[in-house]
């Protein structure tokens, strides 16, 4: 039975390890946290996504956590209703194939799935790595050394194994922060079923209600310096950026005020890398190729990744570096593309003027047209493919 190491709890790191354990090697899953990790924003499975979903057969446990679609309200700064996007519109462009669940359930899913066939230690980091042509040596901080076929780096952004195999130089930090957070009720604000939606330049608030322990809010704003930004904490930087709003943005961030530990604050940042693998060390997820929440395909893409490693490892049986070599030629052009789309959604999501603002504004109203929404659909669908 080959042996894998793999460096991370998240989506990509459980996902390979499933893929993995499902291929019959024995997988060893490390996680410097204490503890899995909950909360998180909202993830859209669609596509090659919710394909690997299907495959890794995680999706009759994520329909009963699947939150729906819902009705998109974007509001002015005072809160009144500038213009509404029923529903039926995302329903008619993503088609029957997708999923929106929140990122912890996905995690609790993957995890449920995998913890009785593979090997996950939390609160473990790896110390040292050696690695020959044969195998790869590591030494982890609880003192044990394994002696595997595989490491995975599925460490994310700030990946540890990608500094360490390949050099700290691949992040490509932008001018931007985001914060995203559940909501333990909904914002009184924020009517059923829905989300309020604040676009302004530079900046993008939204506030998700579904329900009880099925709401959330996603903040993004442009700023000169995002590592201040994040040495103040989430709750006085949004504060700062978003304080002059209503339509329930006071409320999240004092809701945010009760345990802003749990949510998820954090530059935006790009992982730009010439290559994915070097000898029998492999990055997978944001670690190798982060588009950013811009983008919206993170988790689809972890997914889509550790099964299509899956399939090239297979392929190839004991010649790994040759599996990994297919399997980033194949996987490439998806993570390029996206990355692409997730450098003109900065114009979505921080548009840098008013006129950009307004720009927005006339392209959603002509989505909610009945003869686009075709046309938007077949767009999306060319791009899911």
């Amino acid at each position: 039975m080959k042996r894998a190491v793999i460096v991370g709890a998240g989506i990509a790191g459980l996902a390979t390890a499933l893929q993995l354990a499902q291929d019959g090697w024995h997988p060893l899953v490390v996680e410097r946290a204490p503890a899995r990790r909950s909360g998180g924003y909202l993830v859209n499975l669609l596509g090659t996504g919710y394909d690997a979903a299907e495959r890794l057969g995680l999706i009759p446990a994520l329909s009963d956590r699947a939150l729906g679609l819902f009705t998109t309200v974007l509001v002015r700064a005072d809160g009144r209703p500038k213009l509404t996007v029923p529903s039926a519109v995302a329903e008619a462009a993503l088609g029957a194939r997708t999923m929106t669940v929140f990122r912890g359930d996905l995690e609790a899913a993957l995890y449920e799935a995998v913890r009785d066939h593979a090997e996950i230690r939390f609160g473990t980091t790896v110390s040292s790595i050696n690695q020959d042509t044969d195998r790869v040596g590591i030494r982890l901080s609880d003192g044990t050394t394994e002696d595997a076929d595989l490491l995975i780096g599925a460490d994310g952004v700030h990946s540890a194994t990608r500094t360490a195999m390949f050099g700290p130089d691949h992040r490509v930090d932008l001018p931007y922060v985001v914060a995203a957070f559940p909501l333990a009720h909904p914002i009184a604000a924020v009517p059923e079923s829905s989300a309020t939606t604040f676009i302004g330049p530079g900046r993008t608030a939204a506030i998700v209600n579904l329900g009880s322990q099925r709401s959330s809010a996603f903040f993004t704003y442009r700023c000169a310096d995002p590592g201040r930004e994040l040495e103040r904490g989430p709750v006085e930087a949004l504060r700062a950026a978003f304080g002059d709003l209503a339509a329930g943005v006071p409320e999240a961030i004092r809701h945010l005020e009760t345990d802003p530990a749990n949510a998820y604050f954090d530059r935006v940042s790009q992982v730009d890398m010439p290559r994915w693998s070097t000898g029998r060390t492999v990055l997978l997820g944001d670690a190798a190729w982060c588009v950013t929440l811009f983008a919206g395909h993170g988790a689809a893409l972890a997914l889509a990744g550790a099964g299509q490693l899956g399939t090239a490892l297979q392929r190839h049986g004991h010649d790994i570096p040759s599996a990994l070599t297919e399997w980033e030629t194949r996987l490439r052009p998806e993570v390029v593309k996206r990355q692409a789309l997730a450098r003109r959604g900065m114009y979505q999501y921080a548009p840098p003027s008013r006129f950009h603002v307004w720009l927005n504004d006339v392209t959603i109203r002509a989505i909610t047209l009945p003869g686009i929404r075709g046309l938007v659909r077949r767009g999306i669908e060319r791009q899911n493919r």
